[in-house]
C-alpha cells in the first residue's frame, strides 16, 4: 500500500496540485474541494503549521542605521551644490527587524519550498502591473498562524463534509484551519 494517494495524476501535477491547495489554504483559510484532496492537503498543511509553531518565536529583534536618499512631498530625490557639483542629500534612519535563528531560517526555507508565491491585485487594478503587492504567506504563517495554535497539539485543520458534487459525484468537502 502507498504511503500517499496518487489522485489519478502524474508526480509532478500532483506535487503542484498539492502545493497549490496548501498556498490557497494558508492564504484564505478555508478551500473546497473533494475528500482524497483534502485528506493529502491537511497532511502537508499540518506539517507546514508544526513547523511554523516550532520556530515562532526563534530570533530576535535588531536595530539597523540606513542612509536613505531625502525626499520631497511629491516623492523626488533632494539634491544639493556641493563643490559646484549637484549631490544627492541623504539622511540617517534607524530601522528594528526580526532576525532569524539559523533554525527558523531552514524552517522558512522548507515552508517556502512547499508554498508558491501569491501576488494581490487590487480590484481597481485588475489585469495591471501597477499596484500589486506580493503575500508573505511564511511571515502570515510565522507571525498570525502560529501563535493561534501554540497551544494545541495537532489538528488545525477541520474537514466537514458538503456532498457529492453535481458534475461527476464525487463526494465534496470544505477544508478550513480551526
Amino acid at each position: 500500500m502507498a504511503g500517499y494517494r496518487k489522485l489519478g495524476r502524474t508526480s509532478a501535477q500532483r506535487k503542484a496540485l498539492l502545493r497549490n491547495q496548501v498556498t490557497n489554504l494558508i492564504y484564505h483559510g478555508k478551500i473546497t474541494t473533494t475528500e482524497a484532496k483534502a485528506k493529502e492537503v491537511r497532511r502537508m498543511a499540518e506539517k507546514l503549521i508544526t513547523t511554523a509553531i516550532k520556530e515562532k518565536d526563534n530570533y530576535e529583534n535588531i536595530t539597523v542605521n540606513q542612509k536613505v536618499p531625502k525626499k520631497t512631498a511629491d516623492g523626488k530625490r533632494v539634491k544639493t551644490v556641493v563643490d559646484g557639483k549637484k549631490v544627492l542629500a541623504y539622511e540617517e534612519i534607524s530601522k528594528s527587524i526580526k532576525k532569524d535563528s539559523p533554525t527558523r531560517l531552514i524552517a522558512r526555507r522548507k515552508i517556502l519550498s512547499i508554498v508558491y508565491a501569491v501576488t494581490e491585485v487590487p480590484a481597481e487594478a485588475a489585469g495591471k502591473k501597477a499596484n500589486t503587492k506580493k503575500v508573505d504567506l511564511v511571515g502570515k504563517l510565522f507571525d498570525e498562524i502560529a501563535p493561534k495554535y501554540a497551544d494545541r497539539k495537532g489538528g488545525y485543520t477541520r474537514i466537514i463534509k458538503v456532498g457529492p458534487r453535481k458534475g461527476d459525484g464525487a463526494e465534496e468537502v470544505i477544508l478550513e484551519l480551526v
